[in-house]
C-alpha cells in the first residue's frame, strides 16, 4: 500500500495519536489496561469489516398532492429521500467504484434492450423457449449440487462473498438481484447439503432432532425464496392528479368504526376528516359505534357528521363496516380505524387512481404510528430503529402493488362499493378482513393499488402484552385465511399473486420453527444427539454463508424499514404466542374471535411483565443449563467433541442474547402523557401579554400543548398567550398559558374554547398534507454489523432488566458487570469518529 499511496501511509503514520482515538474511540491509550487486551483486537475485527453508514439528507422528501404544502419551509417536493453524501476513500471504495460505473452501463442497456429480447419472435418457438429454460435450471442444479472438498467450498464461498461486498453498495436493480441469486446460491446449496450429507440414519435420537430441524431450516428457505420473489422490486407508484372541476369528483362516505376506545381517541379523527380536501356535498362522513353509547351520539350531533350503530356486534369490526354499507350510498368509501387521523390530502392523494383505472378497487396506504409501540418505548429505539410493521408497509406493500397483490389492511383505505358489495362485503369467515377481503377482490379480478405515502397515522398499541394480543389475532387470522381460502389453490389469482398472498400468510406460521431454533442446540449439549452429523469445519463453511449472504440481500432489499437481526427479536418474542393459535387456526379454522386491540391508555408505573415473560424465561433456563453442560462436556468430554460442542455453546449464547431481548421488551417503561407528544418544526408565531409579536418554531405538539423554541428575555412562566399556527396560507390563532419556560424553549398548555378551535388545531397540526413525509429523515440506513452489535447489546440489557425487577439489591453491581454501560459492554466495538475537516 506505502506504494501505491506513500503520502496517505506515511501521513496517517505521522498522525497515528490522532487516528488512533478516532478509530479505538473507546480505549484510553494514555491508561491502557487488561480490558483493552480485549478491545484491541475486537475492534481491529470489526474495523476490517466496517463501514460507516450512510445517513438521509432531511427536507429530501415527497410531499403529497392536494395543493396542501403547508407554510414556513413545508413546500411540496417531489423527490424522494435522498441518501447521505459520503465520500469514499481507499483502494476497496476505488474498485467498487468502478464497478459501480460498469454495472450502471450494464443497467442502462438491459433498460433498453431487455423489451427487445423479451419479444423477439425467436421466443415464439415452444421448443427453444423451454430449452433456454431447461439449460438455466440445469446450471442451477450443477451450481447447487456439486460436490466440494474443504478447500474448493472455502473457495467457492470466498468468491461469492467477495462479489457480494463489491456489489452490495452499487445503486440499482442489477446489483440488488444479483445479490439475490447469490443468497439463493449460498443458501439452496446449505440446505441440499444439509439434505443429503449431515444426517444420522443410524441413530434414532440423532435423526429425530435432525430431521425437525431441517424441517424448520426448509420452512425458513422457503419464506426467503418467496420473499425475495416478492419484494425485490418496489411499484413506488405516484397519486394521479384529480380532474380540475371538483363537481365532477365522486361521492365518498368515510366509515370510522369504533367500539370500546374512549371518545377522546376519536375526536381528532372526526375532526381531521371534516377537514379534508374534498367537496363539502360529496364528502358525508359515519361514526360507526358498536359500542352504541350517548356520549359518542351526542358528539356526532355536535360537529355534523352521521352515526351509525346496530342491534348486535356480530362479526365485530367486518359486521359494523357491513352494516354500514347497507345504509349509505357513496360511489367510494374510505376507512379510518378511529384512532387513525387522516391528513387534508387523503382523497386526493388515493383518488385519482380511481379515475385513471376504471377496474381499480382498492387504494390502500400506509399505516403510521406517531406513537411508540411496546418495542419502541420500552427499549429506547422510538424514531431511531424502524418499527416491527414498517417492513411491510415500506418494502412488502409496495413490492405487492407491482404484482397487482396489494392488501387491504382495514384502516387509510379508499374501496369501491361497486365491487366490495359484488363480493358480500367485508369478508366475515376470518378474524382478519381485511386481508380475506383483498384476496376475494384480487379472485374476481379486480385490480389494487398502494401508494406508499404516510396519508394518515395512529397511536400504537402501548404494552406488549396488547401488542402481542394484537398479533395473534393477524397470525390466527391468515392461518385461517391459508386453510379455508387457500391461496395457491382456487381460481382467479396470478402466480404472483398466489405468491405475495401464501408467504404473508406462511410468515405467521415461524412460531414453531423459532421455538425449534431457540433449542436445537440443546439437542447436544444436554442428550448428545449430533443433529448436524458432519464436522464443525463443514457447518462453519456451510452454515455462514447461507446466513451471511440472506442478511447481506436483505439489508439491501429492506434498507432503512428493517434493521438486520431485529426480525429474529421480533419473531422470538412472538413464537410462544402465534404458535398455538397458528396451530388450531389450521385445524379448526372456524374457531377463534375477534379481539379489539385497547389504544389510549397509560403505564402508570415501570413494571415487569412477568406473566408475558415467563415462556422467554423458561426457555432461558433451559439454554442456561445446557451451556453449563456444555462447559462440563469442554472440560471432560472427548478432545475430538471440542469444535462441536464449542459450536453449540457459541449458538446457544446467540440464542441467550435473543432471549435478553425478547425479556428486555418486557420490562414495561411509564407513559403517563394522555396525548402523545410529535416532535415537529412547524412555524409559529407568539403573540406576547404585552401585545408584541415574535416569531418562532414549533419543537412538538400534542393535542394538549406544544414546546415552542423561544429566547426572548421575557419572563413567560404563568403567563396566558395566543400562539398562531397555519394551515396553508391561512393563519389560527390559539390559546394557552405557559407552563413551563427554559433558555430556549416554552411550553404551553392549550385552553381552547370550543370545538371549532379544536378541529383548527387538530388540522394544522395532525392533519397537516405533509405532517409525516419527513418522519424517518435523518434515520441511517441498516448496517448489519451495527444491527447486530444493538440486538446483542438489547439481550445483555434484558438480563439486566431482570435483575433490577427480580432483586434490587444486586441491580447496582449487575449494571457495572452487563448494563449498557458496563464492563461487558465496554468491550464492544464502537463506530469510528467521523474524520475531521476544516
Amino acid at each position: 500500500m506505502s506504494c501505491l499511496f506513500p503520502d496517505t501511509v506515511l501521513s496517517f503514520i505521522r498522525n497515528w495519536p490522532i487516528h488512533r482515538s478516532r478509530l479505538f474511540p473507546h480505549v484510553k491509550w494514555d491508561a491502557l489496561g487488561l480490558s483493552d487486551l480485549l478491545r484491541i483486537p475486537l475492534q481491529l475485527i470489526w474495523l476490517s469489516l466496517f463501514r460507516r453508514p450512510e445517513y438521509p439528507v432531511a427536507g429530501a422528501s415527497s410531499v403529497p398532492v392536494a395543493g396542501a404544502s403547508e407554510a414556513g419551509g413545508h413546500a411540496a417536493s417531489s423527490s424522494r429521500s435522498g441518501t447521505g453524501a459520503y465520500k469514499d476513500t481507499g483502494l476497496y471504495q476505488g474498485v467498487r467504484r468502478r464497478l459501480g460505473h460498469g454495472i450502471a452501463k450494464l443497467e442502462n442497456i438491459l433498460r433498453t434492450q431487455f423489451r427487445a429480447y423479451a419479444s423477439h419472435k425467436v421466443w415464439d418457438n415452444a421448443l427453444l423457449r423451454y430449452g433456454a429454460y431447461t439449460l438455466a435450471t440445469l446450471l442451477a442444479i450443477m451450481c447447487i449440487t456439486t460436490p466440494f472438498n474443504t478447500m474448493s467450498q472455502l473457495v467457492f464461498v470466498s468468491v461469492l462473498m467477495l462479489i457480494a461486498l463489491l456489489v452490495r453498495r452499487i445503486p440499482g436493480r442489477v446489483p440488488t438481484l444479483l445479490l439475490v441469486v447469490l443468497s439463493l446460491t449460498a443458501s439452496t446449496r446449505y440446505l441440499w447439503w444439509r439434505m443429503v450429507y449431515t444426517l444420522n440414519w443410524d441413530a434414532s435420537l440423532d435423526l429425530t432432532w435432525g430431521v425437525v430441524l431441517l424441517c424448520a431450516e426448509i420452512y425458513t428457505w422457503l419464506i426467503l425464496v418467496l420473499g425475495y420473489m416478492q419484494t425485490t422490486w418496489p411499484l413506488e407508484r405516484k397519486p394521479h392528479p384529480m380532474p380540475e372541476d371538483p363537481q365532477s369528483w365522486p361521492v365518498v362516505d368515510v366509515y370510522i368504526p369504533t367500539y370500546n376506545e374512549p371518545l377522546k381517541v376519536v375526536i381528532p379523527t372526526v375532526l381531521a376528516a371534516l377537514g379534508m380536501d374534498w367537496p363539502r356535498n360529496k364528502l358525508h362522513i359515519y361514526l360507526l359505534d358498536d359500542g352504541r353509547r350517548d356520549e359518542f351520539r351526542a358528539f356526532a350531533a355536535e360537529v355534523g357528521v352521521g352515526y351509525i350503530i346496530r342491534p348486535d356486534n356480530k362479526h365485530a369490526k367486518a359486521g359494523n363496516l357491513n352494516h354500514a354499507l347497507s345504509k349509505t350510498d357513496g360511489e367510494f368509501i374510505a376507512i379510518f380505524d378511529c384512532d387513525h387521523v387522516p391528513t387534508r390530502s387523503f382523497l386526493q392523494t388515493t383518488m385519482g387512481a380511481f379515475i385513471h383505472e376504471s377496474r381499480l378497487a382498492l387504494v390502500q396506504t400506509p399505516h403510521h404510528f406517531y406513537s411508540p409501540d411496546a418495542f419502541e418505548r420500552n427499549l429506547g429505539l422510538f424514531r431511531r430503529t424502524p418499527n416491527e410493521g414498517e417492513l411491510f408497509y415500506g418494502v412488502i406493500q409496495d413490492c405487492n402493488d407491482l404484482w397487482n397483490a396489494t392488501f387491504f389492511c382495514g384502516s387509510c383505505a379508499v374501496i369501491k362499493r361497486e365491487p366490495l358489495e359484488r363480493i358480500g362485503g367485508v369478508a366475515v369467515e376470518t378474524v382478519t378482513e381485511d386481508a380475506h377481503t383483498a384476496l376475494k377482490l384480487h379472485r374476481l379480478g379486480y385490480t389494487t393499488a398502494y401508494i406508499n405515502l404516510a396519508q394518515a397515522a395512529g397511536l400504537a398499541t402501548e404494552s406488549l402484552s396488547a401488542h402481542i394480543g394484537q398479533r395473534i389475532r393477524w397470525a390466527r387470522g391468515m392461518a385461517q385465511i391459508f386453510r379455508i381460502d387457500n391461496p395457491f389453490f382456487g381460481k382467479g389469482l396470478t402466480w404472483a399473486q398466489r405468491i405475495c398472498y401464501s408467504n404473508a400468510m406462511l410468515h405467521f406460521l415461524n412460531g414453531a420453527p423459532r421455538l425449534i431454533f431457540l433449542t436445537a442446540p440443546l439437542a447436544f449439549l444436554l442428550f448428545h444427539a449430533y443433529i448436524i452429523y458432519t464436522p464443525a469445519i463443514y457447518v462453519l463453511l456451510y452454515v455462514l454463508p447461507h446466513m451471511v449472504h440472506a442478511n447481506i440481500t436483505n439489508s439491501r432489499i429492506q434498507g432503512k424499514h428493517r434493521h438486520s437481526f431485529w426480525a429474529e427479536v421480533y419473531e422470538t418474542v412472538l413464537a410462544w404466542y402465534i404458535f398455538r393459535p397458528t396451530t388450531m387456526a389450521l385445524i379448526a379454522p372456524h374457531k377463534g374471535n375477534f379481539n379489539v386491540t385497547a389504544k389510549g391508555g397509560l403505564v402508570k408505573k415501570n413494571y415487569f411483565d412477568w406473566t408475558i415473560s415467563l415462556p422467554y424465561m423458561v426457555i432461558v433456563g433451559l439454554n442456561v443449563l445446557g451451556f453449563s453442560v456444555g462447559i462440563w462436556r469442554m472440560v471432560f468430554g472427548p478432545v475430538d467433541e471440542i469444535p462441536t460442542t464449542l459450536l453449540n455453546m457459541v449458538w446457544t449464547i446467540y440464542n441467550l442474547l435473543l432471549l435478553g431481548a425478547a425479556v428486555s421488551v418486557a420490562a414495561e417503561t411509564r407513559q403517563l402523557r394522555r396525548s402523545h407528544r410529535v416532535k415537529a418544526k412547524l412555524s409559529s408565531a407568539l403573540r406576547l401579554p404585552g401585545g408584541g409579536l415574535v416569531r418562532c418554531e414549533t419543537v412538538d405538539f400534542s393535542e394538549s400543548g406544544a414546546a415552542l423554541a423561544y429566547e426572548g428575555p421575557e419572563k413567560l412562566q404563568g403567563q396566558r398567550i395566543d400562539v398562531s399556527l397555519w394551515r396553508g396560507d391561512e393563519e389560527f390563532s390559539f390559546p394557552a398559558v405557559v407552563v413551563g419556560q427554559s433558555p430556549h424553549v416554552l411550553r404551553i398548555s392549550w385552553e381552547l374554547t370550543s370545538r371549532a378551535q379544536q378541529a383548527d388545531l387538530v388540522q394544522c397540526t395532525f392533519a397537516r398534507a405533509d405532517a409525516w413525509v419527513s418522519w424517518a429523515d435523518g434515520r441511517m440506513r441498516d448496517m448489519p454489523l451495527l444491527g447486530l452489535r444493538k440486538v446483542l447489546l438489547t439481550g445483555v440489557e434484558g438480563y439486566r432488566r431482570v435483575t433490577s425487577f427480580a432483586m434490587p439489591a444486586t441491580a447496582k453491581s449487575m449494571i457495572r458487570i452487563i448494563g449498557p454501560e458496563g464492563w461487558l459492554a465496554s468491550l464492544l466495538p464502537r463506530l469510528p469518529l467521523p474524520v475531521r475537516t476544516t
